[in-house]
This record gives C-alpha cells, sequence and structure tokens, in this order.
C-alpha cells in the first residue's frame, strides 16, 4: 500500500459523502427540518464538542459508554464530543432559553460521533435531524411529535410508515409495586428481553403472571390495549396504561392510516426516557427511520426531576437508503466566452450550470465528462 493510500484510509465506521449523495443529504436534512419549522419548531444549533459534566448530565448519562473524550488545552477541563443532540437541547432549555415561554418548541439537524457502531448500523458518525417538545405533560404533546414525525417522513415519498409505541416505565413500575430488588429486576428484564415466560415464571414471584401476561399484549395496539386493560395493573402501571391508549387515540386522530403497534415490554433504547416512547419504521426496511418518547429535563442543581418534554430524533442515513437517488437532469455545460447574465439566466430558470474554462472542440464529449445532460448552444439548452 503506497503512502498516498495509507493517508485515504478512514477509521471503521467513518466515511467521506461523495457528490451527489451529500448535496442529496443536505437537501432531504433541510426538507426535514422545514417540515419541524413549519409545525413552530424553532431551530438551534449546538456545539459539536462541549465539556464533559454538561454533555452526559441528565438524559445524557446512558449516552456515556458511548462518548468521547479529549481534554481542551485551553481550560484543562475534560469535554466530550456528542453522540446524540436530544441532551444538548435538554441543556439550551433549562439553560439559555430557561425563561422561554413553554411549551418550548424546538428542531435541530446535525452529525454525531459514537464510540462505537452497531451490528446493523456500523456507521459511527450519525446525520441526525429532531425536534423536541419541551414543558408540558400532556398525551398530545407525545401524539404531536409523532405525527409530525410521519408526517415529515411521507412527505419525502416514503411509503408504509408504522409506529410501534412502548412503555419503558411500565415494567419498573411493577416491579417496584411488587418489592423487586435492582439485581433480580436486572434479571427478570433480561428475561423480558428473550420473552422467556418460563424463566420468568421461576423468578417473579407473585409478579409471574402479570409480568407473562405483558408478553401477550404485543401486537396491533387495538388487541394489545384491549389485552393491557384486562390486566389488574398496580396505579402506577395503570396510569402508565392509560396515557398509552390516550396517545394512541390521538395519534388516530392525527394520521388515521398509520399502522399503530405496541410492545409493552420493550425498553432497549429507551433507557433515559421515563414515559412513553416510540420507534418508527417504513414497510420493507430492516432498521428504524426515527425513534423518541418521554424524558425529564434535569433542573440546573443536578435534580432529574425536571420539566417533562418529548421528542424525536429521525436517522438521516436509514432515510437516504430508501430514497431514490437525485436525477442530476438540469446540468447545463456552459461554453467559455457566455455573457454572464445568459448563465445567471438559466439558472433562474432551475438549471445547474458548469462553465467550461476553455475552448472545447467537442462540446458533447466534455458535457459527457463533466455529467451535464445540457449544452448551451445559440442561447438555449440543448441535450447532447
Amino acid at each position: 500500500m503506497s503512502e498516498q493510500q495509507k493517508n485515504a484510509l478512514l477509521p471503521a465506521g467513518l466515511r467521506d459523502v461523495l457528490p451527489p449523495d451529500a448535496a442529496f443529504e443536505a437537501e432531504i436534512v433541510e426538507r426535514l427540518v422545514a417540515c419541524f419549522e413549519a409545525r413552530g419548531y424553532d431551530r438551534v444549533k449546538p456545539p459539536l464538542i462541549e465539556f464533559e459534566e454538561g454533555l452526559l448530565s441528565g438524559a445524557g448519562i446512558a449516552l456515556a459508554p458511548q462518548t468521547f473524550r479529549l481534554m481542551d488545552p485551553g481550560s484543562q477541563r475534560m469535554m466530550g464530543v456528542r453522540a446524540d443532540i436530544t441532551p444538548q437541547i435538554a441543556r439550551i432549555a433549562r439553560s439559555r432559553l430557561a425563561g422561554a415561554p413553554r411549551p418550548l418548541r424546538l428542531s435541530y439537524a446535525g452529525d454525531v460521533l459514537r464510540v462505537r457502531g452497531g451490528q446493523l448500523q456500523p456507521e459511527r458518525q450519525i446525520a441526525q435531524v429532531g425536534a423536541e417538545l419541551i414543558g408540558s405533560a400532556a398525551p398530545a404533546a407525545d401524539a404531536e411529535i409523532i405525527s409530525m414525525a410521519v408526517d415529515a417522513l411521507e412527505a419525502l415519498g416514503i411509503e408504509g410508515v408504522s409506529v410501534d409505541v412502548t412503555a419503558p416505565r411500565l415494567v419498573p413500575r411493577i416491579m417496584s409495586a411488587h418489592g423487586i430488588d435492582d439485581d433480580r429486576a436486572e434479571r427478570l428484564r433480561a428475561l423480558l428481553d428473550r420473552k422467556d415466560s418460563s424463566g420468568l415464571n421461576e423468578l417473579a414471584g407473585d409478579a409471574a403472571g402479570l409480568l407473562t401476561a405483558l408478553l401477550g399484549a404485543t401486537g396491533p395496539a387495538d388487541s394489545a390495549l384491549e389485552a393491557l386493560r384486562a390486566l389488574d395493573l398496580p396505579g402506577d402501571a395503570a396510569n402508565e396504561r392509560e396515557r398509552i391508549a390516550e396517545v394512541v387515540r390521538l395519534l388516530r386522530l392525527a394520521v388515521p392510516d398509520i399502522r399503530i403497534t405496541l410492545d409493552p415490554v420493550e425498553h432497549r433504547g429507551f433507557e433515559y426516557h421515563t414515559g412513553v416512547g416510540f420507534t418508527i419504521f417504513a414497510r420493507g426496511v430492516p432498521t428504524e427511520l426515527a425513534r423518541g418518547g418521554r424524558y425529564r429535563v434535569a433542573n440546573g442543581d443536578g435534580n432529574p426531576d425536571g420539566e417533562r418534554a418529548t421528542g424525536v430524533t429521525l436517522y438521516v442515513e436509514t432515510v437516504l437508503g430508501i430514497l431514490p437517488r437525485p436525477d442530476r437532469g438540469r446540468r447545463l455545460l456552459v461554453p467559455a466566452g457566455t455573457p454572464p447574465d445568459l448563465a445567471a439566466a438559466m439558472r433562474a430558470e432551475g438549471w445547474t450550470t458548469v462553465a467550461s474554462l476553455g475552448e472545447q472542440g467537442d462540446l458533447d464529449g466534455e458535457a459527457e465528462r463533466l455529467a451535464c445532460s445540457h449544452v448551451l448552444r445559440d442561447g438555449a439548452p440543448k441535450p447532447i
């Protein structure tokens, strides 16, 4: 391998985005953000790196294992490279926008960097677009965030969008009501993840029947909610069930044709969520397009019991992977010596102009070489 080839190598999980994909990604990101801005979500832009204690406070604690750390030469304090933008939005809400009217609606777009990629998504630098609704505990806030994300994806032409709703606090509330300690709770969580009903019966004690029944309350939202309503849930868990039912009802009003499923025991990926969570899929796509849910914006004094919030993050790479490639058909080769105002007029008509920088005998050949579909001849675009 030559020295030049060695210098071109990138770490695992990182890549260059080349033409025309880079422009296509930028276009899709702006279209998604525009959908959020149309609903009153004001855009913010947090920094790529910030002090570790701020980045990893509150909801950010769950992302500590995925966060790159480095020493700031100026302040001699540890800094972190963001692994997710949501904790940064929470920081902005509790500090610089603490006095802004609630509910606070914010949107964002940017890249994050993670220590490890996943099996299905090995990329470590990930483009995110998202929105956060901060300062409302109403189920309508959950429904607004979910329906807005669905609308944004469908506006891109994505078909077969579905929503899987989960309640990551439901199982912990049941375990707490039955006095199950942390060690046994962790083992029971592993059994629930594997859908191991026999293991639950051996370990869960008097909670076994209820936890096993939860495994059966999975599937299409209507039948799953019916199964949940048949269970004798303790107080907080019963309240959680009613909240899920209300979010589903409001979601059906907002997007009547959407397919909604429910998994009341799913919690992986929702470690810092404090209420209704959700994942958005599309038919025929093996990975999720978006994920979000309820969390708390920690108070400035470190107390995690702060403002109620809900939000969504859209995974841009997955979205791009299911959209048709951009059409570059309106690229126009402009011969050397063309008056600048004529080239400007072509751009005003929607053409991308590519200037020939010298006399070319074969303009069609030059246009083809530069990925142009037309050549400017006699003041008008002509196909090659």
